[in-house]
């Protein structure tokens, strides 16, 4: 294939597809039927820039191709009538630029005569981000104005008082990881209200709660969020780490019907972006549906849930194999840890509405709450913070015999727990050893959710088992109990019990 010809499908995004067009197409001038699909060409050139200065080798993007920025700032980027937007690969040391905390890193492509101007003015930030931090909300999913105003009211009040806890100068950004609403698009005002209150910039990750459920196919079901958010995938980077958002939601065409899935526009989007990214550098990527859990194996089920990780994964942690990475998540309405091998953790969130705002907790017993983040450098720390509690509240204790399947034993939810944690447990002051971890249900869950008329709000809401239970049999004789857990950051959290109360629980 010639270099010409080459260059000519790439501006379409279609140089990878092994497309064999005539010469004779490559030649004519596209006439583009009444409601066909326009093919044709636009040329974007523009400038990045900060405080009349052009910055050189900032990545710019309409989706399809990434180019960077010359030595003066400008760019050229040779796009098509499919293009949505042209963004900004917002580099390490310079703000988001938000309205109302909402980021606004894109600009819309209007073409004129095939062409079309996109210039980015970026202001430089004060301080240095190499320490900086962010949070995730997962799933606020409301359908209701009662479900905004505890969002406004309760969890985005908790946030702004947890990122003041860190002090004027600390740096913070926020990502809406999917399910902002629950098909209520009205209620994209509230959430936009809701980041408004915290004083974070967000960045938004597109749900299958937020999708047009009358598109006729996916391509059509993003129409409302990108009207309001922008693109669905895109990158940023701040200090050493290079983030990216993907959206891994398939709608079927059916209302609400969907698998998790990476398209191949996504992926050779990915890999480009990805190229200009330093191997070994932290790489946090944030999608609604996550990569992968283990639910289907706590359930005892043969196949994973089409609509509830991501089919096509493999390629993703090939992408991302060169690379320290962290995959964030929601969807599931439980909290998970997935670490594999030295450079790939996966964070499925516990959601801020916990079981679709029906009470305190998520499925498998989860606070509502939400994930922070917090980073120096390529290294990146975090823990789950509980709405309406402190950070140090990171397990709750059970009374023996409150899980029928262990009569004997009590019980702790550890739910921010993975394989580097510790959970051990001492009697009278006496060190017993570790608690051994056990799938079961939370009894929290259970006495909130099981049963035809529980909660009352949502009856189809149900405990879900999880593997953070963490179980240890008492003497008889024994008065209090002491639970001691250590994360993998070597912060240990303490709950003391007496044995007595405890039991009256």
């Amino acid at each position: 294939m010639s270099q010409k010809r080459r260059t000519f499908l790439k501006s379409l995004g279609l140089a990878g597809f092994g497309l064999t067009l005539s010469t004779d197409l490559l030649q004519a001038k596209p006439a583009v039927p009444a409601n066909g699909k326009d093919l044709s060409l636009v040329q974007i050139r523009g400038r990045v820039q900060a405080q009349g200065k052009g910055l050189p080798n900032v990545a710019v993007t309409d989706g399809i191709n990434v180019t960077l920025t010359d030595s003066k700032g400008n760019y050229e980027l040779a796009s098509n009538a499919t293009a949505d937007f042209v963004h900004v690969s917002v580099p390490r040391g310079y703000a988001f630029t938000n309205d109302r905390g909402i980021t606004r890193f894109y600009k819309k492509i209007l073409p004129s005569n095939g062409r079309f101007k996109a210039d980015f003015e970026l202001q430089k930030l004060p301080q240095d981000d190499t320490k900086h931090n962010f949070i995730v909300w997962a799933d606020p999913q409301m359908i209701s104005k009662e479900d905004a105003e505890q969002l406004k009211t309760v969890s985005a009040p908790d946030t702004q008082a947890l990122v003041k806890s860190y002090g004027p100068e600390a740096l913070f950004h926020g990502f809406g990881c999917g399910d902002l609403v629950w098909d209520k698009f009205e209620l994209f005002e509230d959430y936009q209200e809701a980041v408004g209150i915290t004083g974070v910039p967000f960045f938004q990750v597109i749900g299958n709660h937020d999708m047009d459920l009358d598109a006729r196919t996916d391509d059509l079901s993003s129409r409302t969020f990108k009207e309001l958010f922008g693109p669905t995938y895109y990158s940023f980077n701040r200090g050493e780490v290079h983030y990216v958002v993907l959206d891994d939601v398939f709608f079927i065409g059916t209302a609400k019907k969907y698998i998790g899935y990476l398209t191949e526009q996504q992926l050779a989007w990915l890999e480009q972006d990805l190229a200009h990214v330093k191997p070994g550098s932290a790489v946090v990527v944030s999608l609604h549906i996550p990569a992968y859990t283990n639910q289907h194996i706590r359930n005892n089920e043969k196949q994973e849930p089409l609509g509830g990780v991501v089919s096509n994964r493999k390629e993703l942690y090939r992408l991302l194999a060169p690379y320290k990475a962290h995959i964030m998540s929601g969807h599931t309405h439980f909290n998970e840890k997935i670490v594999t091998g030295d450079n790939l953790v996966e964070h499925v969130h516990g959601t801020v509405c916990g079981a679709w705002w029906t009470g305190p907790i998520c499925y498998d017993g989860t606070p509502n709450g939400y994930g922070v983040y917090e980073v120096n450098g390529s290294e990146v720390q975090w823990y789950y913070k509980s709405v309406g509690q402190p950070r140090q509240h990171q397990l709750r204790v059970y009374p023996v015999g409150a899980v029928k399947e262990m009569p004997q034993q009590l019980a702790v939810n550890v739910w921010n727990w993975d394989p580097a944690w510790k959970v051990e447990w001492l009697e009278d002051g006496r060190r017993m050893g570790e608690m051994q971890r056990h799938t079961a249900l939370d009894p929290l869950s259970v006495e909130l959710h099981l049963g035809a008329e529980k909660p009352s709000r949502h009856k189809w809401v149900e405990p879900h088992l999880t593997d953070h239970l963490f179980f240890a049999k008492p003497s008889a004789a024994a008065q209090r109990i002491t639970i001691q857990v250590t994360d993998r950051f070597r912060h240990v959290y303490k709950e003391e019990v007496d044995m007595k109360e405890l039991s009256r629980l």
